[in-house]
């Protein structure tokens, strides 16, 4: 059935052709459903999600995108959100999506609903998603056109189906709205109390529904007309006579166990385990001994056994206990074993489970109820395909008799059991994906019997059950319908268990068989009655709603709020933020305390009426709203603030970014009249020996460049060592047409042979010269130079001219003697003068070679000596070995050399090689040779060797020079700021250079966190850490820089990987393998697009973290600002006043001389130093903020003061050494070594038990002689994290309290942190050290961690190499301290393995 068939929406009996398939009774439901809201009243397997399903159909048209509706498909459980949704896409055409709690929904805004609004047509999800969403005003009713309850039955009191019709549907009908959704209920018993004889008491319950829903119920008038539609089972009484049991056992039993108890309650006592873990270990011990002493009396000794044998093994993925306190668990645990082996002591030796019968049940081992399941079941035996559902209503009973079955596979039965049961607190509980992974294996018949609490009553499709049997009675009328309704085969049974002359029982199941039939009968009667009004006293509950928005909050969603608004403040290992209630029921008061991180301290009410918490809940939601903690959404500002910039963060960031090219550098060809050329003198100086000496080059461009400090400098790494370049302006003059032109073919040819060492290539790029006019090219001219000591401007225009050679007629020369005489080339005869300075072609062996003089002597007759030591004429070897016959054996060789090899001198570490190689000089016979270029000296071709790294420098400089003008297009200049550092700033460390911008990226982050950090402080002075670090996080996280970066276009200017001459484009080139277009930026400056390439975001965000470091490095924090505020970030930390509110007296409460003696400082206002010191645990009204605010701003000072110390300290560090460092002195494990030194933990105001204990154990573990250094990771103990939170907490109360001095808490602070790593003391991070072993040897690292019973953490590593494997482990109190020592005891053998292998 698609959607798209559902255009027709006139009435449904037009539409029974394309339903032939419905049955008569879903299609007059399906009639009454479209007229008015129903509630479908109809047996289990009788088709109810079918009737929806049409429905759905016949609104279909009216959810068809971009429609603002949508239709909503509300079920009980999350295992059945899955179910449905499928089942819906198998029969409509529908956007189908599901939503429940763990998906993250109640993190949603507005902004994300609305989208999940326009992509799908349905929803269907757990009822509190669509109850908080409509009170929130996240989603409305009047775009809601359908509205389906799944198992309606459950709207009773505060269930979130009923908050739903009653908050919300019936307010929005009170109030005349017209666009309200279609009701659809669904339900196999609208009664969900316990039974009874009486017409009138289901109808009351009945009514009450039709009311709540505003709907009808519509049913069959008989049972029998459903029961040629699908199969009703057979009830079946199965009768046992409870037996007496072994009172006095069982008595002794229960007397052990309540030792055992008391037992482990004294070592819980005696343990140190927190007390709020010491009282849920109680609790659960207590409840775990009344499961078994149930099982013990309604099962039998055996099966206490089982139950205590299950609950005494670990917890898995599929059982779990639901709580994260493992020594807790460990302790439940161990009484579990010793309960089990308290009833093992009672089963008789060589006793078997397969003996059920008297003698068993007589010992106690079974009891008679138990035995009659099993005679039951036995009678089933022969039954083929069998799927049995048994019910119970304990989750331990549920437990215990699927291990009974288990035990009789396969001696008794040939059937595999399983059980599922809902979650429960006490007891292990099944993963939802463990249910429906049994469900799928009982529909598969891989299962055959599932033992259940009423999980499996609701809504799960088990359609191929034959037996249901209900081993203890239902307690409701709904429940006994719904179990019934499982046996959904033909001739299935429906089997109850049954005391015998349990009369009561009996009477009580009569009832419930007879109830079917009464509910349809009062239905069926009052069908004409209108539904009635809610109760106003209902309606007219105290509610809080907001005008602007519509959000709205009752008395009985108000407690949830606080609670949940509570959850959302910041907290740490040692707090969780709760709401505190002191409630004086005689006195009609209630007081509200909150955590010291709310805005709102305490609320206090008084009333008369009964509800004194909701009443104080609400007030508080009304208080918490006024000043801003809750939104006008009424949403904890916890998650909006979260998402205040989500628009501009949310960038619709592309990978692939352009790569710019400097205007400087690129002109229009094409010209054929004179220009004007700016010239720089390029001065190469070698740093070491070698025989071809080194030419300077003369660069000729079109504009003026503004060199800082009238010159450029660097160096390049040869192969043989270093050459020092400096770039100096010499002065301009006009080049004619014809130099221009033959300027251009000079550098092409020269460029190229030593690129491509190839004439075929050279050949297709001089052709391509030709053709092309006025298009954008790299457009500068690189000449050789005569010397540069001689004049400011000497170019050796005959090395340029050289390039004409070939197209010369007359190649004689006019100068005679013996150096001067005619020689035989490919050109034709030529004096031999031209061919001793020459670029050459050999055709027979395709290379090109630089000439260097001729060989007077040595010629075709002359012996070679081969490298396998004989001795050959030339003439011999080129006949031998290319076929040549030489023609003039008596013209003296030319010496030559290969061309030189075009490297990137740019790359930081080359090798440099010390000898020339074997092959690089060759001897010549003139008369193999094409003269390609003379005269040209072989320096030219050396000097040239490095232009292209020198010009990609340059390149690259001119692309920072043309950024920094950006910026000050629009920006006043604060001081000097050199273009070299800005280009530091854009160089990556993938461009594998000298300099990278890591240095200046950690500077620039610091100040970007310090600038963020006191903007927001002083900004939102009422909001707590958690809002403020939201905040600060969309101002200095990646996504928001990268987004900032990529508005100021600054992605085009990045350097991200090593210069590659292969790729460099010479000058002049017309190939078109390189296109520049022009772009303008909207301060009119304009630069060039080259290629594209993908940069990451991170990339990006690390760049504008490294100019935001230039500037600041270079021209102070008011420069840094500046270009913070041309990027979009607005910071301003002189004009922001800072109000504070706070009257105490500080000496109450801490020994304020003694710490201000500590710091060497004295407080204006101590009641910061209060604040600096109090824990969030420490909750009394007196002292009303925690440190967490300080703390957060402090954290932003250090990290800044510290950073900025070693960068100035250590100016000639790698740049990886100043980020190691600040690693090192700048995290939470230093500052708690520092405070632990100085005895901060004594004046720490807190309340905390945890953190009690945790400080307790460091004393006792640490000795402060030990504490040499504050710095590095050498420690084995875990500090707690709130010792360095408060130094950074008094780092931030002097900050405010001097005024916002930093120098004055450097300080203060530093004499607490020293002595500060330096480059000589700084050991690396033992993790980081290993990761990065690990990469650069290409080692795989394996990580797992395990709590051990007594709350320590054991974690281990595996490295594994070369088919070997190195393990390590280490205990610790927490998982980072865990990893930190396996590390470290892993490195030393990673490194002896790798000595080992060298």
């Amino acid at each position: 059935m698609a959607a798209s068939d559902s255009g027709s929406h006139g009435d449904v009996t037009d539409q029974h052709h394309q339903l032939s398939f419905a049955r008569s009774y879903q299609i007059e439901a399906l009639e009454q459903a479209i007229k008015k809201n129903t509630i479908v009243f109809l047996e289990t397997g009788s088709g109810k999600t079918l009737i929806a399903i049409m429905l759905l159909r016949y609104y279909a048209h009216l959810l068809s995108k971009p429609s603002p509706y949508i239709a909503v498909f509300l079920v009980p459980t999350v295992v059945l959100v899955k179910q449905q949704a499928e089942y819906v896409r198998n029969h409509l055409d529908l956007k189908v999506e599901e939503y429940w709690g763990e998906k993250g929904v109640d993190n949603w805004d507005l902004d994300e609903w609305k989208k999940q609004r326009d992509e799908n047509q349905l929803l269907v999800m757990t009822p509190d998603i669509l109850k908080n969403a409509l009170s929130h005003r996240l989603l409305t009713l009047d775009v809601i056109k359908v509205l389906i309850f799944d198992e309606c039955h459950n709207a009773r009191k505060n269930h979130a189906y009923a908050i739903i019709m009653r908050e919300h549907y019936h307010h929005a009908l009170r109030a005349g709205s017209s666009q309200l959704p279609r009701i659809l209920g669904m339900t196999a018993s609208p009664v969900k109390a316990k039974g009874s004889s009486s017409s009138d008491e289901y109808w009351k319950q009945i009514h009450e529904l039709e009311n709540l829903f505003h709907s009808k119920v519509y049913t069959c008038a008989s049972e029998s007309a459903l029961a040629e539609h699908i199969a009703i089972s057979t009830p079946k009484y199965k009768f046992y006579r409870a037996a007496e049991v072994p009172s006095q056992k069982f008595e002794e039993i229960k007397c052990k166990l309540l030792i055992l108890r008391e037992k482990y309650e004294l070592a819980i006592t005696n343990s140190n385990l927190l007390d709020s873990s010491k009282e849920n270990t109680r609790t659960r011990l207590k409840r775990l001994s009344s499961h078994f002493e149930f099982c013990l009396y309604e099962l039998g000794i055996w099966l206490a056994l089982k139950a205590a044998e299950v609950h005494s093994c670990e917890a898995t993925d599929i059982y779990n206990w639901g709580t994260s306190d493992v020594r807790g668990e460990a302790i439940a645990r161990e009484f579990c074993k010793e309960a089990q082996n308290t009833f093992s002591s009672y089963i008789p030796p060589c006793w078997s489970v397969t003996y059920i019968n008297k003698e068993s049940v007589k010992r106690g081992l079974f009891t008679t109820k138990v035995m009659c399941l099993i005679e039951s079941l036995a009678e089933y035996r022969d039954v083929k395909d069998m799927r049995c559902i048994i019910f119970v209503e304990r989750v331990i009973a549920a437990m215990a008799l699927k291990s009974l079955l288990c035990e009789l596979y396969p001696d008794l039965f040939i059937w595999k059991a399983e059980y599922t049961a809902g979650r429960h607190l006490d007891l292990q509980s099944q993963s939802c994906n463990a249910q429906n992974k049994i469900i799928g294996e009982f529909r598969k018949g891989n299962v055959n019997i599932i033992v259940t609490t009423s999980i499996l009553e609701e809504g799960l499709d088990v359609q191929s059950c034959n037996l249901v049997v209900r081993f203890d009675l239902s307690s409701t009328v709904c429940s006994f319908i719904q179990s019934r309704g499982r046996a959904r085969m033909k001739n299935s049974e429906f089997l109850l268990l049954i005391p015998s002359e349990d009369r009561k029982t009996l009477e009580k199941v009569r009832n419930y068989l007879k109830s079917g039939d009464i509910m349809r009968e009062e239905s069926l009667n009052h069908a004409s009655e209108p539904c009635a009004p809610l109760n106003n006293d209902i309606l007219n509950e105290a509610r809080f709603c907001v005008e602007s928005t519509g959000a709205s909050l009752s008395l009985s969603s108000s407690i949830s709020m606080v609670y949940f608004y509570c959850s959302r403040l910041p907290s740490d290992g040692y707090f969780k933020p709760y709401p505190r209630f002191v409630i004086d029921k005689e006195a009609g008061t209630c007081s509200i305390l909150f955590p010291k991180s709310c805005p709102l301290l305490s609320v206090h009410i008084s009333s008369t009426e009964k509800m004194l918490k909701q009443l104080a809940c609400l007030e508080a939601c009304k208080q918490l709203h006024m000043v801003g903690a809750l939104t006008d959404y009424l949403v904890p500002d916890t998650l909006e603030k979260a998402d205040a910039d989500a628009p501009e963060i949310a960038y619709d960031y592309e990978k692939e970014q352009a790569q710019y090219v400097p205007p400087e550098l690129v002109g229009r060809v094409g010209s054929d009249s004179t220009k004007k050329f700016h010239f720089y003198a390029i001065k190469l100086k070698r740093n070491f020996e070698y025989d071809i000496p080194l030419q300077d080059i003369v660069l000729g461009i079109n504009t003026e460049l503004d060199l800082d400090n009238q010159r450029l400098e660097f160096d390049l790494e040869a192969d043989r060592g270093s050459i020092d370049v400096s770039i100096s302006y010499t002065g301009s003059s006009f080049l004619t047409s014809d130099q221009i032109t033959t300027s251009y073919q000079f550098q092409m040819t020269v460029l190229r042979v030593l690129l491509d060492n190839s004439i075929t290539k050279l050949n297709k790029y001089l052709q391509l010269g030709t053709k092309k006019n006025n298009i954008a090219v790299f457009d500068y001219l690189l000449f050789p130079s005569l010397g540069l000591n001689k004049s400011p401007l000497v170019i050796d225009w005959a090395s340029v001219n050289s390039v004409v050679f070939p197209y010369l007629k007359q190649r004689n020369c006019s100068l005679m003697g013996k150096y001067h005489r005619q020689i035989s080339t490919i050109n034709g005869e030529v004096c031999s003068c031209l061919m001793e300075n020459a670029l050459v072609f050999t055709p027979h062996n395709g290379r090109l070679y630089c000439t260097t003089k001729r060989l007077v002597g040595l010629t075709g007759n002359s012996s070679l000596q081969l490298k396998e030591g004989e001795a050959v004429t030339y003439k011999e070897y080129y006949k031998t070995r290319y076929g040549i016959d030489l023609r003039y054996g008596e013209e003296s060789f030319f010496a030559a050399r290969q061309l030189f090899v075009v490297r990137n001198t740019l790359q930081k570490g080359r090798h440099h090689k010390e000898k020339e190689t074997s092959n690089a000089g060759v001897e010549l016979p003139p008369e193999l040779c094409y003269i390609l270029m003379s005269p040209i000296p072989v320096t030219t071709f050396y000097a040239f060797s490095f232009v292209p790294s020198i010009m990609h420098r340059i390149e690259s400089w001119l692309l920072a020079l043309n950024l920094k003008k950006m910026h000050l297009d629009c920006s006043e200049s604060h001081g000097s700021m050199p273009a070299i550092k800005i280009l530091e700033a854009i160089t990556t460390k993938k461009c594998l250079e000298k300099f990278h911008l890591e240095s200046l990226e950690t500077l620039g982050d610091s100040f970007l966190k310090y600038a963020a950090s006191q903007q927001l402080f002083k900004t939102f002075q009422n909001q707590h850490e958690g809002i403020l670090s939201s905040r600060r996080e969309k101002v200095i996280s990646n996504a928001s820089l990268c987004r900032l970066g990529c508005n100021r276009n600054i992605p085009g200017f990045i350097r991200n990987k090593p210069f590659d001459p292969k790729t460099w484009v010479v000058p002049g080139d017309l190939s078109g393998s390189f296109k520049l277009e022009d772009t303008v930026f909207s301060t009119k400056r304009k630069v060039y697009v080259g290629n594209n390439r993908v940069i990451k975001k991170k990339v990006i965000a690390d760049v504008v973290e490294a100019l935001i470091g230039v500037f600041l490095s270079e021209g102070g924090e008011m420069a840094a600002l500046s270009f913070m505020s041309w990027l979009g970030i607005k910071v301003d930390l002189v004009n922001t006043p800072y109000i504070r509110e706070v009257t105490l007296q500080p000496e109450k409460y801490l020994n304020i001389k003694h710490l201000e003696s500590l710091l060497k400082y004295t407080f204006r206002d101590a009641s910061l130093l209060v604040e600096a010191l109090t824990h969030g645990s420490y909750m009394i009204p007196e002292i009303p903020k925690c440190y967490q605010r300080l703390e957060f701003l402090g954290d932003a000072v250090l990290d800044y003061l510290i950073t900025v110390h070693l960068y100035n300290k250590y100016p000639g560090k790698s740049p990886g050494m100043l980020t190691d460092l600040r690693s090192a002195s700048v995290n939470n494990d230093c500052y708690a070594q520092s405070a632990f030194k100085v005895d901060l933990h004594k004046h720490i105001l807190h309340g905390s038990q945890a953190l009690h204990q945790h400080l307790v154990r460091v004393i006792n573990e640490i000795d402060h002689a030990t504490l040499e250094s504050t710095f590095g990771w050498d420690s084995e103990t875990s500090f707690p994290k709130v010792l360095g939170d408060i130094i950074e907490s008094l780092a931030g109360a002097i900050f405010v309290d001097s005024g916002y001095d930093k120098n004055q808490v450097f300080k203060s602070i530093r004499p607490l942190l020293e002595p500060l790593v330096t480059p000589e003391t700084l050991k690396l991070h033992p993790i980081k050290e290993l990761h990065d072993l690990c990469q650069k040897h290409h080692f795989e690292i394996k990580k797992t961690a395990n709590r051990t019973e007594d709350g320590t953490v054991c974690f281990s590593l595996e490295v594994e190499y070369g088919g070997h494997a190195i393990k390590e482990s280490a205990m610790a109190a927490d998982k980072k301290m865990g990893e930190r020592l396996a590390s470290k005891n892993i490195l030393k053998r990673v490194k002896e393995s790798l000595l080992e292998l060298d």
